[in-house]
């Protein structure tokens, strides 16, 4: 990141709160994403990690505090506005659809597009580039109901990059994916945070990749932050053990050097 990225804060979240039928979800939450910057949100089950996403990108309703996106409080923009600017990856589903990948993708282009404008070869470029980046150009004309549950992932991110929007949220984006895909769908992600300078918060229970990938790792905990620092300061097990009352056992990756979790005798991966 240049020093121009490090001093512009691409979100900045100030005391969020958030109530679900009178249960605390989110209880006073305030950090800040800095410009080109990959941050990785973690937390055991219930933390409120999905919520957070939520309300940056304005679909939960109800929340307190300030959520402002480069600068600009996000209750400024309409809906049109903040997808110019946030694009989001939701968790992997069963979502059904009659429309082939590359109509979905196009789609995703429609808060640059107006009632009296056509869709242009601009829009119909970012949508090739994002099905060439994502290496989904061969499902392309494949209706979305007949892809398999990670196929349908990795075309929601080739949708988001289409969008063209400078921040990037993503809700655990791997889970479906086979550990080849994965891969390929983790180095996509590498590609547009350091080439592109794409804010990237990604929500994920994969503490390694969470540790390789991000620059900052934030992790919450009963709608709270327990943790918000670099990686080589959270792969530690005083912190893990407070986070997920249980302890870890860590190695050392033989290129960056970086702590490892592995699996405890009796773990199923």
């Amino acid at each position: 990141m240049t020093s121009t990225q490090m001093m512009t804060m691409a979100v900045d979240v100030r005391h969020l709160r958030l109530d679900l039928q009178g249960w605390p979800i989110l209880r006073d939450v305030s950090f800040a994403v800095r410009e080109g910057e990959y941050l990785a949100v973690v937390g055991p089950n219930g933390a409120g990690k999905t919520s957070l996403l939520r309300c940056i990108n304005r679909v939960a309703r109800g929340w307190r505090g300030a959520v402002n996106i480069n600068g600009v409080s996000i209750a400024a923009f309409t809906q049109r506005e903040l997808a110019r600017h946030v694009a989001y990856v939701p968790q992997a589903g069963g979502r059904h659809s009659p429309f082939t990948v590359r109509e979905t993708i196009l789609m995703a282009r429609y808060p640059h597009l107006t009632p009296f404008v056509s869709v242009n070869y601009r829009d119909l470029r970012f949508v090739e580039d994002a099905l060439a980046l994502t290496g989904t150009g061969s499902l392309a004309d494949r209706a979305m109901h007949t892809l398999s549950g990670g196929e349908r992932q990795k075309v929601m991110l080739a949708a988001a990059l289409a969008q063209n929007a400078r921040i990037l949220l993503l809700d655990e984006p791997t889970t479906f994916l086979d550990p080849r895909h994965r891969d390929v769908f983790r180095r996509v992600l590498r590609t547009i945070n350091r080439e592109k300078g794409i804010t990237v918060i990604e929500v994920t229970h994969d503490l390694n990749c969470a540790a390789l990938d991000s620059h900052r790792i934030l992790a919450l905990r009963n709608g709270e932050i327990a943790f918000c620092g670099p990686p080589g300061q959270f792969m530690d097990n005083e912190v893990l053990s407070r986070l997920y009352e249980r302890s870890f056992l860590f190695t050392e990756h033989p290129v960056t050097g970086q702590p490892m979790i592995l699996p405890e005798e009796g773990d199923r991966i």
